[in-house]
């Protein structure tokens, strides 16, 4: 078991892959959404409005864009309808794009 999973839920768990978040390894399973594998690894939090308020994961189908991340460099991906998959590169959102992205230079 890692992170938050919990055991004796009678699921079998898919091919175990490492992928990251925000730069930092992490562990998931096939079959998870990139959504279950963060909660699974780090927190609840998966992006920042522009005004700085948290937000998670909501409907869990798509509809309501609440879960969206920065995922293989694609901001606005919504995180619990996408896959988890081996080597993908997962970042927080912050606002329209990645979490730090309001910080740096404009061109």
């Amino acid at each position: 078991m890692t992170g938050k999973r919990l055991r004796g839920h009678g699921l079998e768990r898919g091919t175990r892959v490492d992928f990251t978040i925000d730069g930092q390894a992490a562990r998931a399973y096939e079959g998870e959404s990139v959504s279950a594998a963060v909660m699974a690894a780090r927190d609840l939090g998966l992006r920042r409005t522009e005004h700085d308020q948290p937000r998670g994961y909501f409907c869990g189908m798509g509809v309501c864009f609440e879960c969206v991340m920065v995922v293989d460099g694609v901001p606005n991906t919504r995180s619990c309808v996408t896959w988890v998959s081996e080597g993908m590169v997962v970042e927080h959102q912050d606002g329209a794009g990645p979490a730090g992205a309001r910080d740096a230079p404009s061109h």
